[in-house]
C-alpha cells in the first residue's frame, strides 16, 4: 500500500495562479495524496477560485482563515490535519511536473530513516509560465552540473542557501518532533533546514521536479526592505544554530554567515538588529574592526536603501536575463 503524501498549499492573494498550482497536486501520476488548502484571508479573489475547485474535488480540506495569520502558523494549520508519512508545502503559485510525488516517494521509501528530505532540481518560470532558467545548472543530458550536497549537509546550510525549497519533501514524523514550524518567525526554510540538517540526512534527487514562479520582485530579497521582520527571524535562527554547532569548524562557518546578516542590517538601515547580530558574532569571535565600522556605520542611519534599491531593480532585470542565458539561480547574487 502507498504512503499517504499530503500537501499543504498556502495561499495569500494569488488568485492568478492557484488553480493551476492546486491541478498540478489533483495530476499528479502518484494517487495516495491529502491535498489541504488554506486561504490566508487573501483580498483578492483567491477564495472564489479555490472554492470553485473544491466544489469540483470535494476530497480537497478547505481552510478559510479571517484573517492573516503569517505563513508559518498558516502552514502548522495544515499540518494538524495532516494524515501522510511525508509532506509538501506547496506555494499557490508553484507547480510541480506530474511525476514529482511519485519519484520523490520512491526516493523516500528506499532511504534509511534518518533522512528527513529529499530535494530536487527545480525549473524557474514567469507569470505566464514560460521558463526562464533552473536553480542547479543543467547538463545536455538534463542532469546538474557539479555535486551537489547530499546527506549530512548541515555545514553547508549554514554556509549557503543552495536548496530550492519548494522542491523538498519532508518526513512528517521529523516535522512533528520539530514542533513544526516555528510561528515566531516571518519565514520558515532557514529555520527548518538548521534544526533538521543538523539531525538528519537530506537526499538529492538529479531532476527537476519543481517549477517555481518568479514574479515582479521575487529575485529581490525582502531582507532588504527597512522594516522588515526577516532580520530578526534570521537572528533568532542564528541563535538556534550557535546552541546547536559543536566543532569550531560549525562556529566559523555561522560566524561567516552572521557577517552577511550584519551587512544586510546596514543595507537595511537596521542598526538594532545590527548589533544584536554582532554581539551574537562576539561569544565566538572577535568581531574585528571592518564589522565595528559597518555597525557603527549603521548608527549613523545613512539613507543608504533608496539607493540599494535603484540598484535592486537593475539587477533583478540582469539576474532574469543571466537565467535566461543558462545562468543557474544557485549562482545569481542574492
Amino acid at each position: 500500500m502507498n504512503p499517504i503524501v499530503t500537501v499543504i498549499c498556502t495561499c495569500y492573494n494569488h488568485e492568478l495562479f492557484v488553480r493551476e498550482s492546486l491541478l498540478s497536486v489533483i495530476q499528479q501520476t502518484y494517487s495516495a495524496i491529502q491535498l489541504i488548502v488554506i486561504d490566508n484571508a487573501s483580498t483578492d479573489e483567491s477564495r472564489r477560485v479555490i472554492q470553485r475547485l473544491v466544489d469540483e474535488y470535494p476530497e480537497i480540506v478547505f481552510i478559510r482563515n479571517t484573517h492573516n495569520i503569517g505563513l508559518c502558523r498558516a502552514f502548522n494549520q495544515g499540518l494538524g490535519e495532516a494524515t501522510g508519512k511525508y509532506i509538501i508545502d506547496l506555494a499557490a503559485d508553484d507547480v510541480m511536473p506530474p511525476n514529482r510525488i511519485e519519484m520523490q516517494v520512491k526516493a523516500f521509501e528506499s532511504l534509511p530513516k534518518d533522512y528527513a528530505v529529499v530535494f530536487s532540481n527545480a525549473a524557474y518560470i514567469d507569470s505566464s509560465g514560460a521558463k526562464l532558467g533552473y536553480h542547479y545548472a543543467l547538463r545536455a543530458n538534463g542532469h546538474a552540473k557539479g555535486q551537489v550536497p547530499t546527506g549530512d549537509i548541515y555545514k553547508e546550510i549554514l554556509r549557503r542557501y543552495f536548496i530550492c525549497t519548494p522542491s523538498i519533501m519532508m518526513r512528517k514524523s521529523v516535522l512533528m518532533k520539530l514542533g513544526g514550524y516555528d510561528e515566531n518567525l516571518s519565514y520558515e526554510d532557514f529555520d527548518f533546514f538548521i534544526r533538521s540538517a543538523h539531525d538528519y540526512k537530506y537526499h538529492y534527487i538529479d531532476e527537476v521536479l519543481m517549477y517555481k514562479r518568479v514574479l515582479d520582485d521575487s529575485l529581490a530579497t525582502q531582507f532588504y526592505r527597512i522594516g522588515n521582520p526577516m532580520l530578526r527571524s534570521s537572528w533568532e535562527v542564528c541563535n538556534k544554530a550557535y546552541d546547536l554547532s559543536r566543532s569550531q569548524e560549525e562556529y566559523d562557518i555561522l560566524a561567516n554567515r552572521i557577517r552577511e546578516f550584519i551587512k544586510k542590517c546596514f543595507v537595511a538601515e537596521d542598526p538594532e538588529q545590527a548589533l544584536a547580530f554582532r554581539k551574537l558574532l562576539n561569544y565566538i569571535e572577535d568581531p574585528g574592526w571592518k564589522t565595528d565600522l559597518l555597525v557603527f556605520l549603521c548608527r549613523l542611519h545613512l539613507p543608504v536603501n533608496w539607493l540599494y534599491q535603484r540598484y535592486a531593480k537593475w539587477r533583478n532585470h540582469r539576474n532574469l536575463a543571466l537565467m535566461q542565458q543558462g545562468v543557474p539561480f544557485v549562482q545569481l547574487e542574492r
